[in-house]
């Protein structure tokens, strides 16, 4: 929290993003992941089969997470008594494959067309495949919209980030998640499909980013208010990043939804942070001229195109920097080189407003081999020596 707010610290923050020591566990299994015991082909073995965590070797770097590193809790906040059209005239059909993978098969009534899209997750990885995206032509787009609006959003649940904040007690935070009007939106076409329809019918495409907007905006301000002074992560704009979309079309899709969602959070005490891979140079102004206060996961070349030391010159006192480690690196590089990357980072990152020392992702296969978590221990070694 002193790194949020810009006051001094004993030494500069460091987090594991997705690894928090909280949620890794060896005998959890995510209810999303298993479906409906119902339609399991094995009981027994789906939930071990999705939980990658439930591996031995992940044990050491949950650990490691939970008693030295600064804790990041991601946490959405669920609107339990919002009518939610959309969903209401949704239909969910799940299957899975010989070879194990989960299928979820979802179907949108939407006049005289049914709108579908499938998902697939597979044993032992860590991550949703979009196989069939919702939106496959500007036809879809026209139907949708057509959909009722889901009008006032009613009082949010935020008991789940009050009992996580109270399980954490002063080893870390929680970080309410959000996506933006464009996540939302680019996310139910294929990326080609997004960024043609984007450039050839941006009428229509606002259209769409103005339905998603009048949802998000009241949501946010009402998470804001009831949970005053917290850390948020809003993600989407990568989405309008090069070489997808013109830096133009950043302000026109991404500045002009994101800043009132980063006012109504400041507004109430909270902090905003962007999150946005890939290349930052053309669209950093846009970035900052949202007034956010934070900036993730600031890749370095060559997934980005900017050093640390050139974004903290540009963003000055107003962000908090979270980064610049590469997750590749984490997994690839032997301990001694991924130390340099690591001091490299400390020394461009360190000043300004404040530095988080944070990778752009983390490993989702099921066994950590041990060059990763030493690469680990490296950054937490890394960190205590700045502090002395």
């Amino acid at each position: 929290m002193n790194t949020l707010a810009g006051r001094p610290v004993d030494r500069p923050a460091v987090c594991f993003y997705e690894i928090n020591g909280l949620d890794e566990t060896a005998d959890r299994a995510d209810p999303a992941d298993r479906g409906d015991p119902a339609d399991w082909q094995d009981p027994v073995d789906v939930p071990d089969s999705f939980n990658i965590y439930s591996h031995p070797s992940w044990a050491p770097l949950i650990d490691l997470a939970r008693e030295k590193s600064d804790r990041i809790v991601m946490r959405p906040v669920r609107f339990p008594d919002a009518p939610d059209p959309v969903e209401e005239s949704k239909k969910v059909e799940v299957w899975y494959a010989e070879n194990g993978s989960r299928y979820e098969r979802r179907a949108i009534q939407c006049g005289k067309r049914t709108l579908t899209s499938v998902t697939r997750r597979d044993p032992d990885i860590n991550t949703i495949w979009q196989v069939e995206h919702l939106f496959k032509d500007a036809e879809d787009v026209r139907v949708f919209l057509e959909l009722p609006s889901s009008g006032p959003p009613g009082k949010p649940d935020i008991q789940g980030v009050l009992e996580t904040e109270r399980e954490l007690g002063d080893s870390g935070l929680v970080m309410i998640d959000t996506p933006d009007a464009l996540c939302q939106a680019a996310s139910l076409f294929h990326l080609a499909d997004f960024t043609i329809l984007a450039l050839t019918d941006p009428a229509l495409f606002h259209r769409l980013l103005d339905r998603f907007a009048a949802d998000l905006q009241p949501r946010t301000e009402a998470v804001a208010r009831a949970l005053p002074g917290r850390l948020w992560r809003i993600y989407g704009p990568e989405y309008a990043s090069p070489p997808y979309l013109h830096p133009r079309q950043f302000h026109e899709f991404v500045v002009n939804y994101d800043l009132p969602m980063v006012k109504a959070i400041q507004q109430h005490g909270g902090y905003a942070r962007i999150h946005s891979h890939g290349r930052l140079r053309l669209i950093l102004d846009g970035i900052i001229s949202t007034g956010c206060d934070g900036l993730d996961p600031i890749e370095p070349p060559p997934q980005g195109d900017m050093r640390l030391a050139e974004v903290r010159e540009r963003c000055g006192q107003q962000m908090v920097l979270f980064g610049n480690l590469e997750a590749s690196d984490i997994e690839n590089l032997p301990a001694d080189e991924f130390r340099e990357k690591v001091r490299c980072a400390l020394e461009e990152g360190v000043g300004g407003r404040g530095f988080v020392l944070m990778p752009s992702s983390c490993p989702y296969g099921r066994v950590l081999t041990e060059r990763a978590l030493k690469n680990y221990e490296v950054m937490i070694e890394e960190v205590n020596i700045v502090g002395g």
